[in-house]
C-alpha cells in the first residue's frame, strides 16, 4: 500500500469523524431548542388578568404617533429592555376605550412620573379618551412625583390628582427658542449659501443671523399665545378652577412659595391644582382601599399594566379588518428621500405603503395620519403621486393632521380629498429653501487649496471645497422660486382659492389648526376618529359595516422567526440580555456623535430643495 494512500485514508477517517461529531452536535442543539420550546409551552399558563383591578397607564417617554426605528431592531431592543422610551398615543386611547366597557377594571391609575411630554393635540386626544372613560362612572386617579406642564394637562382630567410631598407642578407656558450660528459660521470662514422664498421661512435663519427675525417673532407669538390660551381653558375647565388660575399660578409661583414658607408642593394644593400630597407608600395604601390588595404581593394593590391589558383586550375585543376597510397609514417625522425606518417619512417607503393600500381590494378608503414638519420636496412629490393614484382608483384619501403638518407635511396633506386638523395642529409654513455650505476659506486657513480643469463651467460646481459661482447661485435661486411657485399653485388649485391669496397666507407663515380653518387651508377641525368617519363617508361605507386596517412596515419571515426564538428563550427563563450586551463607552460616544451629525446630514433631497418648518413649540 502506498504512502499516499495511507495518508489519504488517515485524513479521510479524521474528516468522517469530525463530520459525524458535527451531526451529533447539530442534533443536540436541535433537541435543546425543542426542549426549551416544549418546556415553555408546558410551563405555567399565562397569568389571567385580575377579576377586579386598577388599569395602570404609565406613559414612558414621549407620546408619539409612531415609534421610531426599524421594527426588528426595536422589537429586539424591547425584548432585552433597551428600547428608546416612547409611548403610542393609540395604545393609551385604546386601553381607555376597552377599559370603559370592562367590568374587571374598576378604575384607572394614571401614573405620570415617567412621562416626557407630547404636542398639545396628542394631549387633547388622550384627555378626550379619559373623559370618555369617566362617563362610565369609573374614576381616574392621577399621580406623579413631579408634574411637568404636559403631564399636568393629563392629570387635570382625572377625578383625583396626587403628588409626592417633595414634588412640584411646573407650568412654564409655551415658548420657541433656538440657537443661532451666524457669528460662528463667520469665525470659521464658512460660506453658508442660503436660498429661500418666504418672508417667514425661518428654518434657515440661524445660518444668516444671530437673533429671531421680526417676522418670525410675530408668527411665533401668535402661535404660542393661542396654545397657552387653549391649555389654560382646557385645564381650568377640567379642574373646575376660576378663570385665570393657571396664568396666576405660573406668574406668582415665587411669591406664593415664599408665602408657603418655601413649600412649593403645598402651593399646588393651595391653588387647587393638586388634591393631596402623598408619598408612594401612602399612595399604594389609597389604591388598596379602592381596589384591594394584589393576590401575589401584599404590599401592592390589585392592578394590571397597560401593556398586559392591551395584549388580551386586543385579542378578545380588538377591531379586526373586514371585507371592506378604511386603511390607516402613518406619516410621522422628517420627510426624507428613499426608504426610511418608522419615525421618519421615506419617499419610497411611504409610497410603498400607499401602493399596498391601492392593491388591497378590501381597502376602500385611506386615512393618512400626518405628524411631520416637512423635509424633502422630491420625496413629498413621490408620496403625492401615490396619493393621487389612490384617488384616481376611486379610493378616497383623508389627511388627519396630528401635532404638526407643516411645509412638506402640509403638501402631502393638501393633495388628499379632505384635510382635517385639530385646533392645536401647527400647519402652513408654505415656503421653500435650499442650503449649500462651502468651506474653501476654512481650508485656506490651514494651507489647503483646490484647483483643476473641467469640460464645462459646471464641472467644478457644487463642491464643498470651492466657492459657488454666481451662475450656480442664480440657478439654485431659480429652482427654489420654481418650487415655491409650484407649491402655492398646487395649494390654490386643490383648495379652490386664488393663487395671490395663497401667497399672502404662505411666505413660510405658520398657523394653528383654528387659523388654518379660517384661512381655508383645511376642510374641518376634528380628531383622528373624525378622519376615519370622513374617509368611510367618502367611500360610501355604512357605519359599523367596515373595519380598520393599519398598513405599516412588516417583519420578514426570518426576522419574525428570530424574535419568536428569543421569546421562547425568555419564557424558558433564559436572560436574553446576554445576546445584546451593554455597549461600551466608545460605541455610546459614536452613537451620540452620529445623532448630532444626523441633524445636518440626514436631508437628502436630490435637488437640495426642502420645505421644512422649525415648528418646535414647548
Amino acid at each position: 500500500m502506498s504512502r499516499k494512500n495511507i495518508l489519504w485514508r488517515f485524513f479521510g477517517a479524521i474528516w468522517r469523524g469530525l463530520n459525524g461529531l458535527r451531526k451529533v452536535l447539530h442534533l443536540v442543539l436541535l433537541l435543546f431548542i425543542f426542549m426549551m420550546f416544549f418546556g415553555a409551552l408546558s410551563g405555567p399558563a399565562p397569568q389571567l388578568l385580575p377579576q377586579s383591578a386598577a388599569l395602570v397607564i404609565q406613559p414612558v417617554g414621549a407620546l408619539v404617533e409612531q415609534v421610531a426605528g426599524d421594527p426588528y431592531d426595536r422589537a429586539v431592543a424591547e425584548l432585552v429592555g433597551d428600547a428608546p422610551p416612547q409611548t403610542l398615543v393609540a395604545d393609551v386611547v385604546d386601553a381607555l376605550r376597552y377599559a370603559k366597557e370592562d367590568d374587571s377594571i374598576e378604575l384607572v391609575h394614571l401614573d405620570l412620573s415617567a412621562f416626557a411630554g407630547a404636542g398639545l393635540s396628542k394631549l387633547q386626544r388622550v384627555a378626550a379618551a379619559i373623559e370618555s372613560f369617566r362617563e362610565s362612572g369609573k374614576r381616574v386617579i392621577a399621580s406623579a412625583d413631579f408634574y411637568s406642564q404636559n403631564s399636568y394637562y393629563l392629570a387635570a382630567h382625572a377625578d383625583e390628582v396626587y403628588m409626592h410631598p417633595e414634588g412640584l407642578v411646573y407650568l412654564r407656558g409655551y415658548g420657541s427658542y433656538r440657537n443661532y450660528y451666524k457669528d460662528a459660521i463667520d469665525l470659521l470662514r464658512i460660506d453658508w449659501n442660503v436660498f429661500r422664498v418666504g418672508t417667514h421661512k425661518s428654518f434657515v435663519e440661524p445660518y444668516e443671523r444671530m437673533d429671531m427675525s421680526p417676522e418670525d417673532r410675530e408668527s411665533r407669538l401668535r402661535l404660542i399665545n393661542q396654545f397657552w390660551s387653549m391649555y389654560e381653558n382646557d385645564v381650568v375647565t377640567a379642574r373646575g378652577l376660576p378663570e385665570g388660575a393657571i396664568d396666576s399660578y405660573a406668574e406668582n409661583l415665587v411669591v406664593n412659595t415664599i408665602a408657603a414658607n418655601g413649600d412649593v408642593s403645598q402651593v399646588a394644593v393651595d391653588r387647587g391644582l393638586v388634591d393631596e400630597l402623598l408619598n408612594r407608600a401612602e399612595l399604594r395604601q389609597l389604591m388598596q382601599d379602592y381596589v384591594g390588595v394584589d393576590s401575589n404581593d401584599d404590599s401592592m394593590y390589585s392592578s394590571v399594566s397597560m401593556r398586559a391589558y392591551l395584549k388580551q383586550a386586543r385579542l378578545l375585543k380588538g377591531e379586526r379588518s373586514k371585507s371592506e376597510n378604511v386603511a390607516v397609514i402613518i406619516a410621522a417625522g422628517d420627510i426624507l428621500n428613499g426608504t426610511q425606518p418608522p419615525g421618519t417619512v421615506g419617499g419610497d417607503s411611504t409610497a410603498e405603503l400607499l401602493r399596498r393600500a391601492l392593491s388591497d381590494e378590501s381597502v376602500k378608503a385611506v386615512v393618512l395620519r400626518v405628524d411631520s414638519s416637512g423635509g424633502s420636496m422630491f420625496a413629498s412629490e413621490v408620496i403625492s403621486d401615490e396619493i393621487q393614484a389612490l384617488r384616481e382608483a376611486g379610493k378616497p384619501v383623508v389627511a388627519s393632521m396630528g401635532s404638526v403638518a407643516a411645509s412638506a407635511g402640509y403638501w402631502i396633506s393638501v393633495v388628499t380629498d379632505r384635510v382635517i386638523a385639530s385646533p392645536s395642529t401647527v400647519t402652513g409654513s408654505i415656503g421653500v429653501f435650499g442650503m449649500f455650505p462651502t468651506f474653501q476659506r476654512t481650508l485656506e486657513t490651514v494651507g489647503v487649496a483646490t484647483d483643476g480643469v473641467g469640460t464645462t463651467p459646471w464641472s467644478g460646481e457644487l463642491r464643498p471645497d470651492r466657492a459657488m459661482s454666481d451662475d450656480a447661485k442664480q440657478l439654485f435661486q431659480l429652482i427654489i422660486e420654481d418650487g415655491y411657485n409650484h407649491f402655492i399653485s398646487g395649494v390654490a388649485e386643490r383648495r379652490g382659492l386664488e393663487k395671490d391669496y395663497i401667497d399672502t397666507i404662505a411666505q413660510g407663515q405658520v398657523w394653528t389648526g383654528n387659523d388654518a380653518f379660517e384661512n381655508g387651508l383645511v376642510d374641518q377641525l376634528g380628531d383622528f376618529e373624525d378622519a376615519i368617519a370622513a374617509a368611510a363617508e367618502l367611500a360610501g361605507l355604512e357605519e359599523g359595516a367596515y373595519g380598520r386596517k393599519f398598513i405599516e412596515k412588516q417583519l420578514s419571515p426570518t426576522e419574525q422567526m428570530i424574535l419568536d426564538l428569543l421569546s421562547v428563550f425568555r419564557l424558558a427563563g433564559i436572560d436574553v440580555t446576554d445576546i445584546a450586551p451593554e455597549p461600551g463607552p466608545i460605541k455610546v460616544f459614536a452613537g451620540k456623535l452620529q445623532s448630532l451629525l444626523e441633524q445636518v446630514t440626514r436631508f437628502n433631497d436630490p435637488r437640495g430643495v426642502y420645505s421644512h418648518c422649525f415648528c418646535e413649540i414647548n
